[in-house]
Parts: structure tokens; C-alpha cells; sequence
């Protein structure tokens, strides 16, 4: 099924940067500007420059963002900061962060992954994606030929055979990259270049598909750019850098993505609630208790049925809780399978946001009325303060939903999911020009 290689990645020269841990940021997608120019300021050779470099008001088609991230490139390989793997590698990876009242470790190992069309079989997405990411990501491909950050795959290995070869060829060895990062989640890194190692991970991987859990637009991106090559007449470009977590590892998390609602016109909230009941049973919470109370009898209470939260601008918080499956089910869209009809987000989605509110998928897709955000909190405090008009608090999505939908080859509505803690972008870089046959 799945298709993967070790590569010649490019690493930082721990030799001329003292603190590895300024030359490296979060993902792209979840740096705003203010976080950029922090680390544009960080350190002078901190990949930001190359991975979300700035833009600037004279910026024209031969001095760009992407132009100057590919002189970076060109600079940072020849002054050695840095350094290409002696040999091809597949890289041990492992994060430590705070979760389940105390620590948790995932574990994955990072590697090249064979592009395919989504309808091969051999890796499947479980989200839509968006254009305007893409467009970006590919000219900075067309102007670097790297993969500077990692695309988030899972895969099934209930056995943890995978994890076991591994975890044995790195026994009794010190991380060849150990840092703790702003957030204080520490990252550690392995390079495995044993033979057998990497010959018994790959032949394991090649009877099991890879599900996308994050980066959906990278994918797509790279697969875009591996036709074109192809098209030009150019081979070696059909692999992309991955980082593959096992499905049964114990630090893999998900967490919820709320929804905040805005600019609905002419919304009565009476008359909103009162639509809610035809599918929902509508349950007020003693908000005196807290937002933090509610959010743990929310979980509770999803443990068992399908149901989500409300809270509006009167301060109010509610249960909405699926009354009866089949009926919800079938005022779904015919043509998705039953694993989509039955997420928590799809039918908030389409039941609630879109047949309720009137949100058009466009709308829903741009975000021009809802708002996406991990904090509960924030989600709350934005209709207070009359910015926004609704509040939906969701329980996060399982795994097992998330590859159930993509067997089923459909697509979880936009921010379905929000995988934690996030892959740190610079631990490897994958030089495509140096990994040609």
C-alpha cells in the first residue's frame, strides 16, 4: 500500500547554533505575524526565513518571499549551518508535553512518503482543503525544491512492530537533537540508519495505508508539484517528507475546534432554540458552575451520545444532544456514508450552521461567519463582547472517526480535528534536489 524511504534530510549545524531550539517555530499554518516577526528576530538563521518568510510592499516576481527563501538556502548550505545526512536516514521523533493529568510521549518516526492520488488507496485525507494555502506552499516549493516542514500521517500497527525495530536501533543511544520548545514540550530526535532497521519499517508500511491527520494542503501541494515535474520531463520528485504516528501509540491526542458564530442578520434567538428542538434536545447548564464544569459534563455526556454546546449572548450555556440518530441521519446529505453523517462536527455543520443559520458552504469554507478556535474560553468571551453572536463547544474527534471517514472516501468538514501537540517545523529538512535518482 503505503510507499516509504529513507532520505538525505538537511540538518542544523549543532556545531555554529548554540541554542537549536531559536532556529526552529511552530507550522506555518499557525503563525500569525506578530509570531513571525518574533522569530524572524529570534535568531538569523531561524527557518522561519525559509518556511513563512516576509513580505514586503515592493516585493515584484524576481524579489519575493520565495526568491529570498531559496538565497537563505543557498547561503545556510554553503556556510555549512546546514549540514546534509551522510547517509540516507529515517529520523526517530519524539515529543513530551503535558495532557492526560500528567505527561505524555508520542512517538513517530520521520521519512519519505511516496505521492499518490488520493483515489490509489495507499494514503488517505480525512479533510477539505483550501486554494489560497496551496497557491502559496507550491510557488514556495517551485522556488526552494524542499519540503521544510512535515506532512502528519497515522498508521495501524497494533502490534507496535514498527515502533519496536525502532525503538531498537536507537536503545542506549543519546537523542542526536534534544530541546525544549516555547511551550516547554520537549522534542528529541534519533537519525537510524541501519539497513535492516529501515528495510524491516519500510515492508511493514507497504501492506498499510497512511491516513493525512495534518497537513492536507503540503500533501496536495507536493503531489501538484511531482505532475508538474513529470509533465516537464523530470523524475524523482514523487516523495514528500512525513512524519507517520501509529494509530495505537497512547500520546496521541486530539483536540476540539469550537465554532463562533457572526454576523447572522435579523437572528432571534427564541426562535433559534425553539428550531433546535425538532432534532436536538435543548438542556440549559447552571453556567455559575463554569465553563471548565461544562466542558467536563460535556465529555461525559459524549461519551454516550452525539451532542455539542451552546452558549449565547444571554450568558446562557446548553446541551444539544442528538434526540434520534436515524432521524438526524437522514436529514444529511445522501451521498456521504454513514462514519461522515454520524461526526459531531458534520452534524453541526449541516444541521445547525447550514439548514438553521442559512451559513452557505462558501461562507463556511472562508470563514466570512464563523470563527474557529481551541479555547473555550476565548469562544465564550467573544460573544460576550458582542463580536460574535453564538458559541458551538464540541468534544474533539476520535481516531477511530477520523479513519473511518477516510476509508469511506469522504472529508471531514474544514478544522474537524486539531492533532496536539503540533510537529515542530526545522528538526529536518527534506532537499528534494539532493534525494534524485
Amino acid at each position: 500500500m503505503a510507499e516509504i524511504i529513507p532520505f538525505v534530510g538537511l540538518r542544523y549545524n549543532k556545531s555554529k547554533i548554540a541554542n537549536l531550539a531559536s532556529v526552529m517555530t511552530p507550522p506555518y499554518d499557525i503563525i500569525d505575524e506578530k509570531s513571525q516577526a518574533r522569530y524572524y528576530a529570534e535568531n538569523p538563521v531561524n527557518i522561519i526565513r525559509l518556511e513563512l518568510g516576509l513580505v514586503f510592499p515592493d516585493d515584484n516576481e524576481q524579489n519575493n518571499r520565495y526568491t529570498r527563501a531559496k538565497k537563505y538556502l543557498d547561503r545556510w548550505i554553503e556556510d555549512e549551518t546546514l549540514l546534509p545526512e551522510p547517509k540516507p536516514a529515517m529520523y526517530v521523533y519524539q515529543q513530551e508535553f503535558p495532557g492526560g493529568g500528567g505527561t505524555l510521549t508520542r512517538n513517530g518516526f520521520i521519512c519519505g512518503l511516496k505521492l499518490q492520488d488520493y483515489g490509489e488507496g495507499s494514503v488517505l485525507p480525512h479533510e477539505e482543503t483550501l486554494s489560497k494555502p496551496k497557491a502559496d506552499r507550491l510557488r514556495l516549493m517551485q522556488a526552494t525544491q524542499c519540503n521544510f516542514s512535515s506532512i502528519f500521517g497515522l498508521y495501524s500497527d497494533p502490534e507496535k512492530l514498527v515502533d519496536n525495530a525502532l525503538h531498537q536501533a536507537i536503545e542506549g543511544r543519546e537523542p542526536d537533537l534534544d530541546i525544549i520548545d516555547e511551550a516547554g514540550e520537549s522534542h528529541r530526535l534519533w537519525v537510524v540508519t541501519d539497513e535492516n532497521t529501515l528495510q524491516t519499517v519500510s515492508a511493514y508500511l507497504k501492506e498499510e495505508p497512511i491516513f493525512i491527520a495534518d497537513g492536507h494542503h503540503r500533501y496536495e501541494t507536493a503531489l501538484e508539484y511531482c505532475k508538474q515535474m513529470r509533465a516537464a520531463g523530470h523524475r524523482g520528485y514523487d516523495y514528500v517528507m512525513a512524519t507517520l504516528v501509529n494509530l495505537y501509540d497512547e500520546g496521541l491526542v486530539i483536540l476540539p475546534t469550537h465554532r463562533v458564530v457572526r454576523n447572522i442578520n435579523h437572528l432571534d434567538l427564541e426562535v433559534f432554540k425553539s428550531s433546535l428542538t425538532e432534532v436536538f434536545t435543548v438542556e440549559e447548564f447552571d453556567s455559575s458552575q463554569g465553563l471548565p464544569r461544562f466542558m467536563d459534563e460535556l465529555a461525559q455526556r459524549g461519551r454516550k451520545k452525539h451532542v455539542f454546546g451552546l452558549y449565547t449572548q444571554e450568558k446562557s450555556l446548553y446541551f444539544l444532544t442528538v434526540k434520534n440518530m436515524n432521524q438526524a441521519k437522514s436529514l444529511m446529505p445522501k451521498a456521504m456514508s454513514d462514519a461522515w453523517k454520524k461526526l459531531d462536527v458534520a452534524l453541526l455543520d449541516h444541521l445547525i450552521l447550514a439548514q438553521i443559520l442559512g451559513i452557505k458552504e462558501d461562507d463556511r469554507k472562508n470563514q466570512n461567519n464563523i470563527t474557529y478556535t481551541r479555547d473555550g474560553e476565548w469562544a465564550v468571551a467573544r460573544v460576550d463582547d458582542g463580536s460574535h453572536q453564538l458559541a458551538f463547544l464540541l468534544n474533539p474527534t476520535k481516531v477511530q472517526e477520523v479513519v473511518a471517514v477516510a476509508k469511506a472516501g469522504d472529508k471531514m468538514p474544514q478544522k474537524s480535528t486539531y492533532f496536539y501537540p503540533k510537529l515542530l517545523t526545522g528538526l529536518v529538512i527534506n532537499p528534494l534536489f539532493k534525494n534524485l535518482p
